[in-house]
């Protein structure tokens, strides 16, 4: 039985425009639920539905080989249309069949994790539910218009710990079946199941102000610091001028060019061989003064000159010698001319004066360091959980 997860978002949104691909805790908004459902075993596609170039072309940046781009009508992406108007086009264009699992994904609710979405995939599979909805338990105490208590006694007001709350809903996700969705025109239908999530999932994205209540959720409860077997990071990259360097280019009187490089990147190196983790530079220039670093820093890997293909392919040749995919590759890079790379590197960084183009790649890491600053060794604490 097929599960496809479908994420619907559009451009068009009034209260943060683009909103789906600006950035939260460091990466477009919709990147969190598509993540976390590319690592879900149960999910075979995940189709995401957009009107706007800007967040299609950013999707595909993420290069996650289980999602699909569905080019939603400008009909059913306007304010007034229904997510049941967008889910019931693309389900009658993909001619998908009735029996497949079809589960409904927000991208607004970016708190929900992997394991969400397998244990409610799980809990539907078992057969006691038509279809499923994601819900919290909330212990508000509510009250009518006429000023009558709606879900508890007043007169007899219990303790949070006895009350047993109310259920509400949550938006994150909803699983049905092809069919269902079909014949009811909703992704509701028949004996409704309730997946309960943690109570800090309650939130869910629209204005400003969200923003920043739920990345501060994000990072208690969803974000930690990887290990380095976590993160899978086997090879380190670098660029050197405007990252190993200041990008200045300093004369003798005699014209002969220096550079300024930063020890604490030198501790950086030291760092990751400590590790187990190789490391590399790539540059597009040929000098002496790199060479003399590189032994110094005793890095695995030196590439300098122009390479055909680029510094992708340069990075892809250490790969290939090392046995390892670019997933496992880190890079920072500053310009560019490391562009192709750091859109293809498993983890890309960049200094926080990088050129306007780097710092818009989706997934990159801009780090708080100018280059030659020592941004390097901040990559590097970061990889390593530091």
């Amino acid at each position: 039985m097929s599960i496809t997860a479908f994420i619907p978002v559009r451009g068009g949104s009034k209260s943060i425009p683009l909103k789906n691909i600006q950035s939260f805790c460091g990466k477009p908004l919709v990147y969190w639920n598509i993540a976390a459902l590319q690592d879900c075993k149960n999910v075979d596609e995940i189709i995401v539905a957009a009107d706007s170039e800007a967040i299609k072309k950013t999707v595909q940046n993420f290069c996650f080989d289980k999602v699909k781009i569905y080019n939603r009508s400008a009909e059913n992406a306007t304010d007034t249309a229904s997510t049941e108007s967008v889910m019931l086009e693309y389900i009658n264009q993909a001619k998908l069949n009735p029996d497949a699992i079809f589960m409904l994904v927000q991208a607004t609710s970016p708190l929900t994790q992997t394991s969400h979405f397998e244990e409610a995939l799980d809990m539907y599979l078992q057969g006691k539910y038509d279809s499923i909805l994601t819900c919290v338990r909330n212990y508000r105490f509510f009250w009518n218009e006429d000023g009558s208590s709606k879900n508890y006694d007043f007169n007899n007001r219990p303790r949070r710990q006895d009350f047993k709350g109310e259920w509400m809903e949550n938006g994150a996700f909803y699983i049905n079946t092809v069919g269902n969705i079909l014949k009811t025109q909703n992704r509701l239908s028949g004996k409704i199941g309730i997946y309960e999530m943690p109570e800090y999932t309650a939130f869910e994205l629209d204005e400003p102000d969200d923003w920043f209540v739920m990345e501060h959720l994000m990072r208690k409860h969803n974000l930690k610091k990887k290990t380095v077997s976590e993160s899978n990071i086997r090879l380190v990259l670098t660029d050197v001028d405007g990252v190993l360097t200041d990008g200045g280019m300093y004369y003798t009187e005699t014209g002969n060019e220096m550079k300024k490089f930063n020890t604490r990147d030198g501790m950086a190196f030291e760092l990751l061989r400590q590790a187990g983790i190789k490391t590399g530079i790539i540059t597009s220039e040929n000098t002496k003064i790199v060479e003399n670093r590189a032994k110094k820093l005793k890095a695995d890997y030196l590439i300098q000159g122009k390479h055909e293909g680029g510094k992708l392919a340069a990075a892809q040749a250490i790969c290939l010698q090392e046995g390892i995919a670019l997933d496992s590759v880190a890079y920072i890079g500053d310009d560019i001319n490391c562009f192709e790379l750091l859109s293809a590197a498993g983890l890309p960084a960049c200094p926080i004066d990088a050129m306007q183009p780097i710092k818009e790649i989706a997934n990159i890491r801009i780090l708080s360091k100018k280059g030659g600053e020592g941004v390097f060794r901040e990559f590097v604490a970061y990889i390593l959980g530091l």
